[in-house]
């Protein structure tokens, strides 16, 4: 498992919370998902030889947030 603190820019309510952790979560090979919404990070856990970082990253952007 690998472990990642992903900077997302655009998060600002509890439904921002539920769309990326929701999408997030349900990718292949995601173990967790935990938004910090005041620190605006995402943290993921994840198996990379199932979920790529690129596609996560892709999964934030295709919600409408920046990922940095």
């Amino acid at each position: 498992m690998e472990k990642v603190t992903l900077t997302v820019n655009g998060m600002s309510c509890g439904h921002c919370v539920k769309a990326i952790e929701g999408s997030v979560g349900e990718l292949q090979g995601v173990k967790s998902v935990h938004v910090h919404l005041e620190e605006g990070n995402v943290d993921v856990e994840f198996n990379p030889s199932e979920a790529s970082l690129e596609k996560i990253k892709e999964t934030i952007d295709d919600q409408g947030y920046d990922v940095e």
